[in-house]
């Protein structure tokens, strides 16, 4: 009863689906977060007679053969990159990037990570680094005595200080984009690593090149669209308790099956 194995694949994918959209759910404040969607494939199929083959002597051809499929399998959880709405913060090292781009931070292994979360703050030595204390990959340190500092839509940082009108230039944060967004790995803590799917990082500065602008004093959200999560969330339910019917479908047919005498 092939049934069975090919309603458990289907419940396995709904499962697998709820478990994307309650991440998603999850993480509908979580700052720069991009949604995910759960993608599925069919699996490979029994073939009792192949399409073409000869149906009798005479040389017919058998226009469509037989061919039953076993079920479904994942084929991957895809991100969706479309960019979130950017609210205004005021922090004077929040950046929010307005089009394509990463910024990079190295980890403490020296390793490069690559976000689009721009909530920045100032170490104890005047280093702009992230939530988790990783610093920009530009090491960019603000001077003690700066009163302010700017960063204009280029990413170029400038410090002002005390009896000076014009600002002193003290970095610049460029931004970093990949052949393929969508092959990043996600590390969690809102940070992504290179990989051979994603390319190499094309490292440059905001504003050219296709790379997008810089925000000083804005965050950009999640990407999640609650309603259409729900909406996503129903459809898997139904899903899941439609192959949940035809498991005990066939259930009831192999036990009447084991009843006949």
């Amino acid at each position: 009863m092939r049934a069975l194995s090919i309603a458990a694949t289907g419940m396995d994918a709904q499962q697998t689906r709820v478990e994307v959209i309650s991440n998603n759910l999850a993480n509908m404040n979580t700052t720069a977060y991009n949604a995910r969607r759960a993608e599925f494939a069919d699996l490979h199929y029994q073939i009792a007679q192949p399409a073409g083959a000869q149906s009798s002597a005479t040389g017919a051809v058998v226009p469509e053969g037989v061919q039953l499929g076993l079920g479904v399998r994942t084929s991957s959880i895809s991100m969706d990159m479309t960019q979130g709405t950017v609210n205004a913060t005021g922090g004077d090292l929040d950046l929010a990037i307005e089009g394509k781009g990463f910024f990079e931070v190295t980890l403490p292994s020296g390793e490069s990570a690559y976000t689009r979360d721009g909530a920045f703050k100032r170490s104890g030595e005047g280093l702009i680094v992230n939530s988790d204390g990783y610093p920009l990959a530009a090491n960019i340190t603000i001077p003690q005595d700066a009163r302010s500092i700017t960063i204009n839509a280029q990413g170029e940082v400038y410090a002002y200080f005390d009896g000076q009108a014009q600002g002193q230039l003290i970095g610049t944060i460029n931004l970093v984009d990949f052949p393929n967004e969508k092959g990043l790995e996600p590390l969690g803590d809102n940070l992504y690593r290179e990989t051979a799917a994603s390319g190499s990082p094309v490292i440059g500065q905001a504003g050219t090149d296709g790379r997008g602008t810089m925000r000083q004093g804005y965050l950009e959200q999640s990407n999640v669209d609650a309603v259409q999560q729900i909406a996503d969330l129903i459809e898997a339910q139904r899903g899941y308790e439609l192959n949940s019917k035809v498991i005990s479908a066939a259930d009831q047919m192999l036990g009447a099956t084991t009843q006949i005498r």
